[in-house]
């Protein structure tokens, strides 16, 4: 007689729920990317720019349309057709051709660092670009742009109503310069620096050595010196063994130490929690792995 013992189906993982930030984009492979919307005046910075341009296009087709008529090539039948098609090439083909092209960059976005792409983060495209120049009639044109502007300042990435009916957002290409990297424990503390006892150091007074150390070489060197002498007397209260050296050099050292650890810290966090993701998308214990 034979027994036949069913075992139970190994439990999937529980899906894990991840909090999207407001600046922040799940791509399809479930990626969070942190982005950067243009700010609110500078998207109003970059529009104007557009639209003093678009103005200028037009008085030129306009003087163009005047002369034609003052040399009689165009009748008066003809000239209010032709002013509606330069308002119309004016204010929607200029506008959906160039932003097609470019992929969501016009002279004015190219200015202030922006470009409009989708709220996914992909590519804008010819539909995106047409909903908005087509919206962009009302909202800039016809309003003299107060209707994008007070939408644009009650929408979380300053998204006009084109932006809104087009699913797109103007992105910042420009990222800011990155800060230089942080000077390392003097050599003379190279010893003093394991066993240092600096965790009870306030944070605000930990902040104030830190801008310190950041803008001392722009600092006069009188005023640098008073300075340091000021954070060292401070630190030394919540620091030990306190160094025999130098005011400069000891809230030097008291910054990398901290920045150090903290790092470490973090380290030795990413560690821990990529080591239970590992485990917990694994084969369930008892189960042989086929």
């Amino acid at each position: 007689m034979r027994l036949t013992v069913r075992m139970p189906a190994p439990t999937p993982p529980a899906a894990r729920v991840v909090d999207l930030a407001q600046d922040e984009i799940l791509t399809g492979e479930a990626v969070a990317l942190d982005v950067q919307p243009v700010g609110y005046f500078l998207r109003a910075l970059g529009a104007l720019i557009d639209v003093l341009l678009g103005v200028v296009v037009f008085v030129l087709l306009a003087l163009v349309a005047m002369w034609l008529v003052g040399q009689g090539a165009l009748d008066a039948v003809t000239l209010p057709i032709l002013t509606i098609v330069v308002l119309v090439t004016v204010t929607v083909a200029i506008p959906t051709v160039v932003e097609t092209i470019t992929r969501g960059r016009s002279l004015g976005k190219l200015v202030v660092g922006g470009r409009i792409v989708r709220t996914d983060g992909g590519a804008s495209g010819f539909r995106q670009a047409f909903i908005r120049a087509l919206v962009g009639v009302f909202e800039i044109w016809l309003t003299v742009g107060a209707v994008a502007a007070l939408v644009g300042a009650f929408t979380p990435r300053a998204q006009r109503l084109g932006d809104l009916m087009a699913g797109t957002y103007s992105e910042r290409t420009r990222t800011p310069k990155l800060p230089p990297p942080a000077p390392p424990v003097p050599p003379a503390l190279a010893g003093w620096a394991p066993t240092a006892d600096v965790a009870r150091l306030p944070d605000r007074l930990s902040r104030r050595i830190a801008q310190f150390v950041q803008n001392a070489d722009a600092m006069q060197p009188p005023q640098r010196a008073r300075l340091a002498q000021a954070l060292a007397a401070e630190a030394s209260e919540h620091v030990s063994p306190v160094p025999p050296v130098d005011a400069e050099t000891f809230v030097r050292a008291v910054v990398a130490v901290r920045r150090d650890r903290e790092l470490r810290a973090l380290q030795l966090e990413d560690q821990r929690v990529a080591a239970l993701t590992a485990s917990a998308s694994g084969t369930p214990r008892g189960f042989p792995e086929r």
